[in-house]
């Protein structure tokens, strides 16, 4: 069976083994030369250094034993045993340390686009409740000493002598804490910097580590933290969601953690994609699913979600598509949430925590009137554009689709037995691959 013959070919592979590739949403040419596949994927290695015990849980600032480095927490998922989750909201300074978090929802030190540019620009304050919770916070003493460290800390990162510091009044240093509650840029970190009884650090907690109920709690709390935002800044078109892991894909810290980031545009791949959504409201079936399925370029697949090697990338990319018909993560059902969660953790495990990766989020913006999936890309950062990249805009991607296909269904199935992934994955040649088996061009249900 070939692929609707409308569409143009994304994937061809010529006589010397060279593979040239077409994204069909963004046009971006992508080559895989033969041989430059076959270098190690992942980074660090050599002789890992043992831990010191006594950094247990304060390896870094985003860990449970320095929780004052962070700004004050809007919400936390708290597990207390079996099957019992509980999301704490708005903790106060006094409450801190009174339950470890599982995960946590803070505000970044340094944002994207800052309180200010939102206020300048449209004008925006805080809401009337955010407002009260700035002004209880700074009425605690316990809150108001916390704020002050971490404005002291945020000004001095940013050039600021210990001096210079010092010299500014203490209603100046506040004024740059409205950001801090009502800003439009948080993240979503996770409890462990290492696993459980790691002894060396090269035993990082990553997204595959987690349970597949960890996960799901994971992706559950930051698609309520997603529609949060929206719901505290009507100026925001779009809540861009990423997950930067180890330094190579620009992560800060080597601590596993989400961020989202308030926009007021679409982006321009939204607004690309757009306009070939318009013409074929069947698009991502069409030239995603569909095409990956007739190259069986097919990863995995559940009742809800479809993972495929994905081409056209810049670098080794699994793509991970939500089969909903609701386009809008925070309307989905538990169970659809549930198995795209379970997808998107397999797809991590098999990946494993040595290999740089950026996981990035594409969902309908609030805007958009035209039905589009809920889809994550796990992108591979294991090469560098240089200079032909530049001079040319043909890139260089290392591994062709189905060699990135053929190494993560060998891990899903040696994870499935040892049962670090969820059972429910039907793994290759067990997928039913059905055409169209993306549901969000259909009419929602009553």
């Amino acid at each position: 069976m070939q692929p609707y013959s409308r569409e143009p070919e994304y994937l061809t592979t010529l006589a010397d083994g060279t593979v040239k590739q077409l994204n069909p949403f963004t046009g971006t040419e992508v080559w895989t030369v033969p041989g430059r596949g076959n270098r190690p994927l992942g980074v660090g290695g050599g002789n890992p250094a043992p831990l010191d015990p006594d950094a247990h849980g304060a390896h870094c600032s985003f860990c449970e034993k320095r929780y004052t480095e962070t700004p004050p927490e809007k919400s936390r998922v708290v597990h207390r045993g079996n099957t019992t989750w509980e999301t704490h909201y708005r903790t106060t300074a006094e409450e801190m340390f009174t339950t470890v978090a599982d995960f946590r929802r803070v505000p970044n030190l340094f944002e994207i686009l800052s309180y200010e540019y939102w206020n300048l620009n449209y004008g925006y304050t805080l809401p009337t409740h955010v407002a009260t919770r700035r002004e209880a916070y700074l009425a605690s003493p316990q809150g108001r000493e916390h704020l002050l460290s971490v404005i002291d800390m945020k000004l001095r990162a940013s050039g600021r002598t210990a001096a210079e510091v010092a010299a500014m009044g203490e209603d100046e240093r506040i004024a740059a804490a409205s950001g801090f509650f009502g800003g439009g840029h948080d993240l979503i970190i996770a409890r462990r910097h290492y696993v459980d009884g790691a002894t060396h650090d090269d035993q990082l907690a990553g997204a595959g580590t987690l349970t597949p109920d960890e996960h799901g709690q994971f992706i559950a709390f930051t698609i309520e933290s997603v529609r949060g935002l929206y719901d505290l800044n009507r100026y925001a078109r779009y809540v861009t969601v990423f997950q930067n892991w180890l330094k190579p894909a620009g992560a800060s810290f080597d601590h596993l953690h989400k961020q989202l980031v308030a926009i007021d545009e679409r982006g321009v791949q939204h607004e690309a994609t757009l306009a070939k959504l318009r013409s074929n409201t069947n698009l991502f079936n069409d030239v995603a699913t569909n095409y990956a399925s007739y190259k069986n370029l097919v990863i995995a697949e559940n009742e809800h979600a479809m993972a495929f090697a994905g081409f056209g990338h810049r670098f080794p990319t699994i793509e991970i598509y939500s089969k909903s018909e609701q386009p809008d993560p925070w309307e989905q059902s538990p169970e659809e949430v549930r198995g795209m969660s379970d997808m998107i953790q397999a797809m991590h495990a098999a990946t494993g925590t040595a290999v740089p990766c950026n996981e990035e989020w594409h969902y309908r913006p609030i805007d958009v009137d035209l039905a589009m999936p809920w889809r994550v890309m796990l992108k591979w950062r294991v090469s560098t554009l240089a200079g032909f990249e530049g001079a040319t805009k043909i890139y260089l991607n290392t591994i062709e689709p189905a060699m990135l296909r053929d190494r993560v269904v060998d891990r899903l199935f040696a994870l499935r037995n040892e049962h670090r992934i969820a059972d429910s994955l039907q793994i290759a040649f067990e997928a039913p691959c059905r055409p169209n088996s993306l549901r969000y061009a259909r009419p929602l249900r009553g």
